[in-house]
């Protein structure tokens, strides 16, 4: 089992470097007993990054995936460094922060936009995807074309006016209670996610989510809204990051 250590709080997604276990050896990967390197799900890609024994040379991590209870970080590197690695050796894992953050600027955006949107036409996001530096929304219907110069309006203004984004845990019978019946993804709430991760977007969304998320809505920087296009049973509308790249906030 792998603890996912940067579910915790909003700090534990600014991590760039942490030291684990290793707790098994799968054929060119590793599972480690925690890990702040997310695995591709929920849209959102994998971190890559390196995984070795502090003060060695490390391994390549290019790619990390759930199994199970597990999380499984596949490497690659040199033979010699690769055979240095065994059951129950500290290892230091480094994230490619330049991915991470991008990673968190467009999940932190599609929430916001999500939310936005269902604000606007009560259109719900079927489902979402990051890739490179913009995302997609596939949405339950047809985006009308005069509400887009106003999403953009609400982008810019929740930079302008930034917006803190929190996250809490809340018990799965709390949760089945009151689960935000009004909320603007159709995603369905896995039945074994207990407690549930809820992120807000002050006064903006409330979402169960397992994804890395910014502080501040000021963090996601300029975007440039994509005209929609239609899919299966709706629209597909998206953004790009007008900077790629943003320095990290100072602690």
């Amino acid at each position: 089992m792998t603890e996912l250590a940067f579910l915790v709080d909003p700090a534990a997604a600014y991590v760039r470097s942490f030291r684990a276990r290793v707790t098994a050896l799968p054929p060119g990967a590793v599972v480690l007993d925690r890990t702040f390197f997310y695995p591709t799900g929920g849209g959102q890609p994998n971190d890559r990054g390196t995984l070795g024994r502090p003060g060695e040379e490390p391994t390549e991590v290019v790619d990390v995936t759930k199994s199970g209870a597990s999380v499984v970080h596949r490497i690659r590197g040199p033979p010699t460094v690769l055979r240095r690695l065994s059951v129950g050796l500290e290892v230091e894992g480094t994230l490619d922060w330049d991915r991470r953050y991008r990673h968190m600027r467009l999940h932190t955006g599609q929430h916001l936009l999500s939310a936005r949107i269902f604000a606007r036409t009560g259109l719900r996001t079927r489902k979402a995807q990051l890739a490179g530096s913009g995302a997609n929304l596939d949405l339950e219907g047809s985006l009308p074309r005069d509400v887009l110069p106003l999403l953009a309006e609400d982008l810019a203004e929740a930079l302008a006016h930034p917006r803190p984004v929190t996250l809490r845990h809340i018990p799965r019978v709390e949760w089945d209670r009151h689960p935000f019946a009004e909320r603007s993804g159709l995603v369905p709430l896995p039945a074994h996610v207990d407690p549930v991760r809820v992120v807000e977007i002050e006064a903006s969304d409330v979402c169960p989510c397992g994804g890395t998320h910014l502080r501040s809505t000021r963090e996601i920087g300029r975007v440039t809204l994509r005209p929609p296009v239609p899919t299966n049973g709706g629209d597909r509308v998206g953004f790009s990051l007008e900077e790629p790249s943003l320095p990290t906030p100072s602690e």
